[in-house]
């Protein structure tokens, strides 16, 4: 793989990692009701979730969803019925961490990984990552710096986005503004099913 193709691909992980979606939604409303420290597993899950995603689609996973659409549309129905439910858990929370609600958590590590293996968006830009930039001369090599691209950038694009959300734990520190901001990203949640449904 040529410099350029590489900056090229450190390009495309930037943008699709730092873009609104699934897990982006996810760690600003976790930053927001839990803070940095507490959302720390949500994001390494969420970058280590995908990085396995990633590696498994350029390893062959993509062409086994190929050969059974059955297997890949089970797996949006599971996704998208996880995704709503996580949707709901938000938009219905009304206290930040350590206020009022009892057992309110953030996304543990497991729990974020497995997660990309259901979240539309990580597929897509798996596949697109894949199909574009995988050099078919170099299979293996190419697949790795994919990862490597991907890694480089993910965790910081993430991360980005609990930081804001702890920035903005002041602000929403009344009950009234936390509740509509639940309630809003529970529902630019549920949206990001919209690609994936059409």
């Amino acid at each position: 793989m040529s410099l350029d193709v590489f900056l090229a691909l450190l390009a495309y992980a930037f943008v699709t990692s730092i873009t609104p979606g699934p897990n982006n939604f996810m760690l600003l409303s976790s930053g927001v009701n839990f803070g940095f420290v507490r959302t720390v597993p949500h994001m390494l899950g969420i970058a280590i979730g995908f990085l396995v995603l990633l590696l498994a689609v350029g390893f062959g996973l993509g062409a086994v969803l190929t050969a059974f659409p059955a297997l890949h549309t089970a797996l949006k129905v599971a996704g998208s019925a996880y995704l709503l439910y996580l949707a709901w858990k938000i938009a219905t929370s009304r206290s930040m961490s350590g206020k009022s609600e009892a057992g309110a958590q953030p996304l543990r590590f497991i729990d974020a990984a497995a997660f990309q293996w259901v979240n539309p968006k990580a597929w897509v830009m798996a596949v697109t990552a894949m199909a574009v930039y995988t050099d078919p001369a170099r299979p293996f090599l190419s697949v790795v710096l994919i990862a490597v691209a991907f890694a480089l950038v993910n965790l910081p694009s993430v991360s980005t986005w609990a930081g804001f959300g702890t920035a903005l734990r002041g602000f929403l520190s009344d009950p009234v503004r936390l509740k509509w901001f639940n309630i809003a990203m529970g529902l630019l949640l549920a949206a990001t099913l919209w690609p994936m449904l059409r």
